[in-house]
């Protein structure tokens, strides 16, 4: 047995096991550029991310195994007051599910994100986090000094809900192992994400790939879209330049 009755003992043990552990990762996207990834991670069932991201970045989240569940909270990266509102999320758009070409909206009228690129199709606007999930986000949150009031409802993705004609919401399960959902940052963010059980949906999660690239160009190539988007992209692009204006 390894004896750490010294520091430097406790140290080389430490270190030991350091060398010894295999901390798995996610594959990382073969079409894109190794030197443009800004952040990989496997995020582990129950865990939880936390990443600040530029304007212009691309993030990738998918679920390798079939059972993930993505929580995510939006907040502007230099000003967290302004945050995601799921309420305008599915209002403004006029469609409560989310797909491909689906703004994530702040409580301003700006586009936080869109989603660019879904080959799940199983996600929630409706339900938002459940206590594990809450739990977790508290965490990620508090790593950038913010606290429960910080933290409103969230969507969640790989877990799909659908409301029935009287009213029930129904869970719909995942859509199975290797799907993808990518989204595109309108403005400088900071993301939360937690891997927890869906509000109606008990099925134990599995692990969640999340990678992130710079993609600038990428913004300029999103489809115009419905009047509503564009009205979201002038609101958006409008307080970018004003902040970011030439002194």
């Amino acid at each position: 047995m390894t004896s750490t009755a010294s520091t430097t003992e406790a140290r080389a043990h430490a270190r030991s096991q350091a060398a010894g552990a295999q901390i798995a990762g996610p594959a990382l996207p073969a079409d894109i550029d190794a030197a443009n990834i800004s952040f990989a991670q496997r995020i582990p069932p129950g865990g939880y991310a936390n990443i600040v991201l530029d304007r212009g970045t691309r993030i990738r989240l998918s679920d390798p195994a079939g059972a993930a569940c993505a929580h995510i909270m939006l907040l502007r990266a230099e000003s967290p007051w302004e945050r995601l509102n799921v309420a305008d999320t599915v209002k403004v758009p006029w469609q409560a599910y989310l797909g491909t070409g689906h703004p994530l909206l702040s409580d301003q009228g700006r586009i936080l994100a869109t989603l660019v690129a879904d080959s799940s199709q199983r996600h929630d606007a409706l339900c938002g986090a459940g206590p594990a999930a809450r739990r977790a986000l508290l965490l990620a949150a508090a790593k950038h000094g913010l606290g429960p009031r910080d933290i409103g409802p969230t969507v969640s993705l790989f877990r799909g809900v659908r409301v029935g004609p009287d009213g029930e919401l129904m869970p719909t399960g995942g859509a199975g192992a290797g799907c993808a959902v990518e989204l595109i940052t309108h403005l400088p963010v900071t993301l939360l994400i937690a891997d927890a059980e869906h509000p109606l949906d008990p099925t134990p999660v599995t692990e969640l790939d999340v990678v992130a690239w710079h993609a600038p160009g990428d913004l300029a190539r999103i489809p115009g879209g419905e009047p509503e988007y564009q009205r979201a992209v002038e609101n958006t692009e409008q307080a970018w330049h004003a902040a970011h204006a030439p002194a």
